[in-house]
């Protein structure tokens, strides 16, 4: 398989109700609710990737660009973007979509860095 096909394959997407007990007194999601909800997904779009246990070791830039209303439904895309030897960075974007229209708008994109890892926690080569 080619990296490209592996990178579409392990692409992943997750799809979440914004119910008001996730949300703050502006009726928002909470920021680290968002930041949590990208990592998870971007730590499953890398495990599907490398087959490999893998640690999130850093998240480069997130941007909050739209607030996400309760009562929206947002989905979340993880899809690896680079790749090295025993890291790779996946870029996360969520989106928000109107339950009851057809609107659509990207609110938050972030990228997180994971490193392969042996039991020891030791990094490993990916490929």
């Amino acid at each position: 398989m080619t990296q490209e096909e592996r990178i579409e394959q392990s692409t992943t997407r997750i799809f979440k109700a914004i119910f008001p007990e996730s949300t703050n007194h502006y009726n928002t999601l909470f920021g680290g609710t968002a930041m949590h909800l990208m990592d998870e997904v971007a730590f499953i779009a890398a495990t599907r990737y490398s087959r490999k246990r893998v640690v999130t070791v850093s998240s480069d830039r997130i941007d909050f660009t739209q607030p996400i209303p309760a009562g929206t439904i947002i989905e979340l895309i993880g899809k690896v973007e680079k790749v090295g030897n025993t890291s790779l960075k996946v870029r996360v974007e969520i989106f928000i979509e109107e339950m009851y229209s057809d609107k659509r708008v990207k609110a938050i994109t972030g990228t997180f860095t994971f490193v392969a890892v042996d039991e020891q926690k030791r990094p490993v080569s990916i490929h």
